[in-house]
């Protein structure tokens, strides 16, 4: 896509005024404390919105209730906790990758980067015998950036370079192959098949402070870097040579923005398995409501994914009970109409 073509699109793009986005952001964050509340209500036990607010109270002080409904509300603080990281996390992911690549396919797991990041770790727990949250990270992370890489590879040989079709076939390649050999590893070892029949389908189920205070920093620096990227990624919207105009330094920016991308993604894989969808559906939704302007949309779509991926998780636990059905199966499901809404509109080449 030309300059003048990319900068043609937004002039003709309705331009969202503050006040709009002021009150997304607003509705945003009632949402997000909405769902915490529902996540905490739910489970193999419901509660009241009282025993919510004695749980809470009381693990704010420090103090085991004598409630069992309080006891509840407290066990699930974890699993809520790590359900809004991941899920802002993930959102913020996909929005930085469709923003770098302006292709409205991208998302960590339809580029491969939760399959690979998932190999990875299934190579670490059956090969090296790595068990800590912290040895996840690191395994979760290399196998991230190297799929990454080699996605993006493939997605630019041939005539015309990188497009949206190449890099999601490339994608959708790589996700194949690297899930016939996560398979091929699991199956000969039972073991392993135990510890991954879960975590493998995208699971926040076993959420716990420690694996918590594991991706927390790496989350933190990340969301930092991609926010910082805001301003850079508007310049690169108008096009590669209008961008250098205005003195963006276009390649810096958009390694620095994939390194963010990947790494928040990479960490949420470590701990809660390959959650696919959440980062396709949620800049999508945004943008739809707030614009492009990515100093909006960056922050939105991570408030927006803690959203989708903690009501995920307590629909599961609705759905499935006295079980759960994975977090990961219902963003997939809810995720799967979207990406057929995409692929079926006309004007795919560039965001």
């Amino acid at each position: 896509m030309t300059s003048d073509t990319a900068t043609a699109r937004r002039a003709s793009t309705p331009a969202v005024g503050a006040r709009r986005r002021v009150v997304v952001l607003a509705v945003a964050v009632v949402a997000v404390l909405v769902s915490v509340v529902l996540s905490l209500s739910f489970g193999s036990r419901p509660v009241s919105f009282d025993e919510v607010v004695e749980g809470i109270s009381a693990w704010f002080r420090g103090e085991i209730p004598t409630d069992i409904g309080a006891i509840a509300v407290q066990s699930r603080i974890p699993r809520t906790t790590l359900a809004l990281l991941a899920g802002a996390a993930l959102a913020l992911s996909g929005a930085l990758m469709q923003a770098i690549t302006r292709n409205p396919l991208a998302d960590p797991g339809i580029l491969g980067v939760n399959t690979g990041a998932a190999l990875a770790v299934v190579i670490g727990i059956a090969f090296l015998g790595i068990s800590s949250p912290f040895q996840y990270l690191w395994l979760a992370m290399v196998g991230a950036f190297l799929t990454a890489f080699f996605v993006y590879f493939v997605g630019s040989v041939g005539p015309g370079g990188t497009t949206p079709i190449k890099l999601a076939l490339a994608g959708a390649a790589t996700t194949a192959a690297l899930s016939s050999l996560i398979s091929a590893i699991l199956l000969p070892r039972q073991s392993v098949i135990d510890e991954f029949r879960y975590w493998q389908v995208g699971n926040v189920g076993r959420a716990g402070w420690d694996t918590i205070g594991v991706i927390a920093p790496v989350l933190v620096v990340g969301t930092l870097i991609a926010l910082l990227c805001a301003s850079s990624l508007n310049a690169l919207a108008l096009g590669d040579d209008v961008a250098v105009g205005l003195g963006v330094p276009v390649g810096r920016t958009r390694i620095v923005a994939a390194i963010a991308g990947v790494t928040l993604c990479a960490a949420v894989t470590a701990v809660a398995g390959p959650i696919g969808f959440v980062g396709l559906m949620v800049p999508h939704a945004v943008r739809q409501v707030a614009g492009t302007d990515q100093r909006w949309l960056l922050p939105l779509s991570a408030l927006g994914g803690a959203v989708l991926l903690t009501l995920s998780d307590t629909i599961g636990r609705i759905v499935g009970s006295p079980g759960e059905v994975e977090a990961g199966i219902i963003t997939a499901f809810l995720g799967a109409p979207v990406l057929i809404a995409i692929a079926r509109r006309t004007r795919m080449k560039a965001l």
